[in-house]
């Protein structure tokens, strides 16, 4: 019998704001909220962006004068809107105006040529039509004949200037102690924190319920730490005259979202790891925590993914493989001679007449647990993932061309879906979280996978959204917002539209699927499913099956019984009010992220080891080591 992997928590910042209690969900609906729910999520952004904040029982403004919450609200709602999802990419990350790009020049001279410079300036290895004299102690002369190599200072505009970037002001490594870290890292532990917080139930009760082996932390990201903090300052230093130092090597490397996890939050010695997939890494590693818990392997698993790419040197990169929404093409695009800020907002157009992806920050955590431990703890059950189905594309002309891949892993999320909930729940109560990544190829080639799909299934009019329009495309973490932001419509009931899209191109394929730049009512059990759907970069394809939290419910009282439902329902309202009692201090600003530095470290000699088990110190269980052969067929 497999168990069932429940979502019992999940957390992150994106450009949407905080992930927790559905709050950047409700950033990208917010003209469908009531009023409460809206000035919380507007209150929460403020908080985060530095213009607002709490102390002694009242708002403060960005000044510190306290403020009645209708007059904070009416002064920071068109900032906060303005300055979330995508947007023109600000200061904080570097400035369009003047992005770094050296000349390298050789200077000709038949004259001789003298210039002074400080001792420690010298080169190591001195040129040989260079002739050094001492002026004093720290003085030098050169003087030289013949070329000299040089690379002037140079700057240009940038050429693509849309990113959907973090809310402006929030700076993650403010709220604990960061020491150097990677902007990646920063956001990881932020992303983590709330994602374990918003489960309700303190960590030590969750890990004291299992043996310290059943925990795992699968999180990762596909590119790296790529800041001048990790791996962009480790390869770029040395040319321009930096020093390397100790952190930028290790601190760069892409698992570094889970070993910090397991550091410095979790305390965990579980089974750990950081797959990557291109696009599709995230439901890599939510398909390495679906297969241990169903498997029995783990009891809880923490699955991650951040990824910080809004620099000047990633998005060169992706601009000269032809990949990135250029302002040239979207002026031509709209037959425009300038670009004002609500046309930077649109600049990602999923399926419609578009001309490169919106590259985007995004740091998201998801948390599951085996049906049994989430019932037995009273945690509360935001969904299941039954399966993650991956496949490569096979043989290929250019790696970064689409292929065959894609067509199988939607295919089998769909049969599974069909033979999990019956064909008219696939039929009429299912939707598609599409890749959408805004470039034409990707229109074309997804549009005909969901299509072709969802014929063969006698599907008439599937549903599919893209809320790469909101937040864009944030590489290895893109399927963590897709899980993430998805849950928020079986709290509200609406399927986010494809806003940014005027109208879809006539090159797709859309004879069955139904593709709205309007916000989609469903109700909040008119869904019974979401496939979430990557087809990424190099063959990477994997198509994740989320099940709504009706019908987890359902399925867990036909196996597990009504009494037992009954306690855990018992168990559920203390959850739910420790819950609430994290969010409403978050909205006010009042919480940290979970970071504990040098904190209950073990050596081998604490431990107690015998050939049964070995024991922990502040660990409630042992780690068994009654390991059993799996091959005794052939001893």
């Amino acid at each position: 019998m497999s168990q069932l992997p429940v979502i019992v928590g999940f957390g992150g910042i994106s450009p949407a704001g905080r992930s927790s209690f559905h709050h950047g969900y409700r950033r990208l609906i917010l003209d469908k909220l009531n009023d409460t729910t809206r000035n919380e999520t507007l209150l929460d952004l403020a908080t985060l962006m530095g213009l607002a904040s709490f102390k002694d029982n009242s708002y403060l403004d960005q000044k510190g004068n306290p403020t009645p919450v209708s007059e904070l609200l009416e002064m920071i709602t068109p900032q906060v809107c303005n300055s979330t999802l995508i947007r023109r990419i600000e200061k904080e990350c570097f400035d369009v105006h003047s992005v770094t790009f050296n000349k390298p020049a050789t200077i000709n001279s038949a004259e001789p040529i003298s210039f002074t410079l400080r001792k420690r300036q010298l080169p190591q290895n001195i040129p040989a039509n260079w002739s050094i004299k001492p002026l004093s102690a720290t003085q030098i002369e050169v003087t030289l004949q013949g070329d000299l190599e040089v690379i002037f200072p140079d700057f240009k505009e940038a050429l693509v200037q849309s990113a959907g970037q973090l809310p402006s002001g929030f700076q993650p490594g403010k709220l604990y102690q960061s020491r150097n870290h990677p902007r990646n890292i920063q956001m990881t532990v932020f992303g983590a924190s709330d994602a374990l917080n918003s489960a309700g139930i303190p960590w030590d009760t969750i890990a004291a319920a299992v043996s310290p082996d059943q925990i795992g932390v699968y999180a990762s990201n596909s590119i790296g730490q790529l800041d001048d903090l990790g791996f962009g300052g480790l390869t770029k230093y040395p040319s321009i005259g930096k020093r390397t130092t100790s952190k930028q090597m290790p601190l760069g490397y892409a698992q570094m979202p889970a070993d910090f996890v397991n550091a410095y939050i979790l305390g965990s010695v579980g089974v750990t790891g950081g797959s990557l997939g291109a696009c599709a890494t995230f439901l890599y590693n939510l398909r390495n925590a679906v297969n241990d818990i169903r498997s029995g392997r783990r009891k809880v698993v923490l699955v991650g993914g951040s990824d910080a790419p809004v620099t000047q040197e990633v998005i060169e990169g992706f601009r000269s493989m032809g990949a990135l929404a250029e302002d040239k093409d979207l002026l031509a695009l709209d037959k425009l001679t300038e670009l004002s800020a609500d046309d930077y907002r649109k600049a990602c157009r999923p399926f419609g007449n578009n001309c490169g992806f919106t590259i985007a920050e995004s740091s998201q955590f998801t948390l599951l647990m085996s049906d049994d431990l989430a019932l037995q703890l009273g945690a509360d059950i935001y969904g299941a993932v039954p399966e993650v189905f991956v496949n490569a594309d096979g043989h290929k002309k250019s790696i970064s061309a689409p292929g065959i891949g894609n067509y199988i892993t939607l295919g089998k999320a769909a049969a599974l879906v069909n033979n999990m909930l019956g064909q008219e729940s696939l039929q009429q109560r299912s939707f598609v979280q599409a890749h959408g990544t805004s470039t034409p190829q990707n229109r074309v080639t997804e549009s005909h996978v969901i299509n072709e799909t969802a014929k063969a299934f006698g599907i008439q009019n599937w549903t599919v959204a893209a809320l790469k329009c909101f937040i864009g495309h944030s590489q290895g973490t893109a399927g963590g917002d897709q899980m993430n932001l998805s849950l928020g419509v079986w709290q509200y009931g609406y399927i986010p539209g494809i806003t940014t899209t005027p109208e879809f191109a006539t090159d797709i394929h859309n004879s069955n699927l139904n593709l709205s730049n309007q916000h989609i009512e469903v109700g909040t059990a008119g869904i019974d499913s979401v496939i979430l759907n990557s087809k990424g970069f190099g063959g990477n394809n994997a198509s994740a099956v989320v099940l709504a939290p009706h019908i987890t419910q359902q399925m867990l009282l036909k196996r597990h019984g009504q009494d037992v439902i009954n306690r855990y329902q018992d168990k559920l309202v203390a959850t739910r009010e420790a819950a609430a009692a994290y969010d409403q201090n978050s909205i006010k600003g009042l919480t940290r992220p979970i970071y504990l530095y040098d904190h209950n470290v073990l050596t081998g000699e604490d431990l107690e080891i015998s050939n049964r088990e070995i024991r922990l110190p502040g660990y409630s269980q042992p780690v068994s080591l009654d390991i059993g052969n799996p091959f005794e067929d052939m001893n």
